[in-house]
């Protein structure tokens, strides 16, 4: 056989042997936990390690879909790796299983530091392990023929056809059993049961949205978001399927009384329901990280006030399933705001991918200080003694949200005719309330915009101003006030540590 077939042989077989490894390792992570799927287990644990830049530099570069990216890259590198130990495998055998190994250990390595992991983690990634080194060494064993006594290349154990007709089917049986772990992962369990709950009537429910609230102008970010539309910021790669039987929210440290709620306590407790708006802190000065949602849940306060907190104690530590913690200030629970723990979202039970069952909405408070999400455990305690898991990596300890507003309409570059433009878009101030927004074409003086009806100082709210434009290429500013008088500084300040700001602008020609 040429040496160039037989390498190319080789670098073949090294990515098919760990995709097989991958696929077995993915089958067998639905009897486990999605927390032990090998390459989400590996991706978690680069998220968790990454510096903050880098974990800000995703967002930033591929907002909603960093995790997306994250394991894509993942992919290339794996098939980088996989390439190399089927070349080893060739050349000097067994380094090439040996590297399929070492991968091995770090997939063991990464699923048993997870947060919630028991001794049973490191099944599928050793299943993994032993899938990819068995078809590494069959697959390079049967394409390679040892020299002859005259030295003439013999011919390898399989023909080129029956090669590719082995790659063929191992393709298709590894793409099939991945297909098959991520049908039975998506059919079952947290998924299934959250079609059929039924969520309990809101003892107080939210008021009615008013006539005014929304402007209905085209382009501007409707009042109310939909689920579907809703931002998902957080760092888990594997969504947790937390069914309502296993959930359990431990309430302990610095109280007098620590217990445990169950989910049938909670249908035991009055449902209230807020509208209220949340936003990320990585949201940038004119973003679209914020939306605005109807939450049926529990009042916080009330839930801690069968606790008993120390006099002394200032933040709730709130840790997920996945092990992801936030520091909330305790005054923000206790203040009188509708700091709810929410079980449902615009009428229905919470998306799997935004907390189901249980989570925490807080008004006023960036998420990463606040909205928990699979929320499990909550650790009354001080900010001097804890840390949570942004602020440990230097983001900032309490983070209310910042006054905001920004353009929605027109489009940035775009071109209109000379006339009345319609200019609108949003603001928000959450727990504060917006006073005013302003408008500035180029260098000109600020002028007034016109505010929808306010629904509450927790929600966002749309503005609009009739511009008339006359020809050339202008630069739109918009600046917001809230009703503590604090109006949106011109310089801009980027997310991190704790939130963006400064005057949002859009250029555009006028014709």
């Amino acid at each position: 056989m040429a040496i160039r077939e037989r390498y190319v042989r080789a670098a073949i077989s090294g990515p098919l042997a760990v995709a097989a490894g991958l696929a077995a390792g993915e089958l067998s992570a639905v009897r486990v936990s999605a927390f032990a799927s090998p390459y989400r287990a590996v991706g978690a644990m680069l998220v968790d390690h990454s510096p903050a830049a880098a974990r800000e530099f995703a967002i930033q570069r591929f907002g909603t879909a960093d995790k997306t990216a994250l394991l894509a890259g993942m992919a290339i590198v794996i098939l980088l790796i996989a390439i190399v130990a089927g070349l080893l495998q060739v050349r000097r055998p067994p380094l090439g299983a040996l590297v399929v190994v070492g991968f091995t250990g770090v997939g063991v390595f990464a699923a048993m530091t997870r947060p919630t992991a028991t001794r049973v983690y490191a099944i599928p990634a050793v299943i993994a392990g032993i899938v990819a080194v068995i078809v590494l060494v069959v697959l390079c064993r049967t394409s390679t023929a040892a020299a002859s006594d005259t030295g003439a290349d013999a011919a390898p154990i399989w023909s080129r056809r029956q090669f590719v007709g082995a790659v063929a089917v191992l393709a298709a049986a590894g793409a099939g059993v991945t297909t098959l772990a991520r049908s039975l992962a998506e059919t079952g369990g947290a998924l299934a049961e959250r079609a059929g709950l039924r969520l309990p009537a809101p003892v107080s429910p939210s008021r009615p949205i008013p006539a005014g609230t929304d402007l209905r102008v085209a382009g501007v970010t409707p009042f109310t978001t939909t689920n579907s539309a809703f931002y998902r910021i957080d760092t888990a790669l594997a969504v947790p399927q937390l069914e309502v039987s296993d959930w359990r929210l431990r309430v302990h440290g610095m109280v007098d009384n620590e217990f445990t709620l169950t989910w049938d306590d909670l249908m035991a407790m009055p449902a209230v329901e807020r509208i209220i708006t949340l936003t990320c802190v990585s949201n940038e000065v004119g973003g679209d990280l914020a939306g605005n949602a109807r939450w049926l849940g529990f009042p916080m306060r009330d839930i801690l006030s069968r606790a008993g907190i120390a006099a002394d104690a200032d933040m709730l530590l709130s840790t997920s399933v996945d092990g992801w913690t936030s520091g909330t200030p305790i005054s923000a629970i206790t203040d009188g705001r509708d700091a709810l723990l929410a079980i449902g979202m615009n009428g229905e039970p919470l998306p799997i991918e935004h907390g189901y069952p249980v989570r925490q909405v807080v008004p006023g408070l960036y998420g990463f200080v606040s909205a928990c999400k699979w929320v499990i455990d909550w650790e009354i305690t001080r900010f001097s003694e804890a840390q949570a898991y942004w602020t440990q990596r230097g983001w900032g300890e309490r983070a209310p949200i910042k006054t905001a507003s920004r353009i929605d309409r027109p489009a940035p570059f775009s071109t209109s005719p000379a006339g009345t433009v319609v200019v609108a878009g949003t603001c928000w101030a959450q727990h504060r309330g917006i006073r005013s927004v302003e408008v500035r074409v180029d260098d000109g003086p600020w002028q007034q915009a016109t505010l929808a009806t306010e629904y509450s100082s927790d929600t966002w709210r749309q503005w609009r101003w009739d511009w008339d434009a006359t020809p050339g290429q202008h630069t739109l500013y918009c600046r917001a006030t809230d009703r503590t008088g604090a109006t949106q500084p011109e310089q801009r300040v980027a997310p991190i540590p704790d939130g963006a700001t400064g005057w949002h602008s859009r250029v555009l020609r006028i014709e």
